[in-house]
């Protein structure tokens, strides 16, 4: 088999992998240091125990992107790890185009286009203007189920954002102090 034909199934089983391992998601964060007081981080998961936490390494490698840690999100006797990949610039040239070229087969296959739809909006800063800002919460509310783990109610984030001003005043150097009002 040439070196093309096996680098396509790796591919493939890795889309495969993902599809059952993997997560595409969009953290909202109070942020007192942005000026809408939400920051907007995408991240690329895939989790695995430790017994085959290797096949973490060939995705990281694949992908050319991302690090792995431990993954105490359920507990603390969790042993499992996680690769994740956050840094916008690999998700936007690396993540998303290996899986538009390699689309997942499951409802996740939708996750990922709204995920990919964010990253895109990110990059030409739409998450730093207040429309842009709700359409993205919206969507990442929509992921993953209906977001029902998530840790913020996405109708307190919106009419927070609508019923509130943003007041920046530039401190000496440069540096920026917001303060809120309502």
């Amino acid at each position: 088999m040439s070196a093309d034909n096996q680098q396509e199934r790796l591919s493939w089983y890795v889309a495969g992998y993902v599809d059952g391992e993997g997560s595409f998601h969009v953290a909202i964060q109070k942020s007192p240091n942005v000026k809408l007081g939400y920051q907007v981080i995408p991240e690329f998961h895939v989790s695995q125990n430790q017994e085959r936490a290797s096949m973490l390494r060939e995705i990281q490698q694949l992908l050319g992107c991302g690090y792995i840690k431990d993954n105490h999100r359920t507990s603390l006797t969790d042993k499992s790890q996680v690769l994740v990949v956050r840094d916008r610039h690999d998700l936007l040239t690396k993540v998303i185009p290996f899986f538009r070229h390699y689309p997942l087969l499951s409802s996740k296959q939708t996750d990922f286009q709204k995920f990919a739809e964010i990253v895109s909006a990110m990059r030409t800063n739409h998450h730093l203007e207040k429309n842009g800002l709700k359409k993205i919460i919206i969507k990442a509310f929509s992921m993953n189920g209906g977001g029902r783990y998530r840790k913020l109610d996405k109708d307190k984030i919106l009419a927070n954002l609508e019923s509130s001003e943003t007041i920046c005043q530039v401190l000496p150097h440069g540096r920026k102090d917001i303060v809120r009002t309502a």
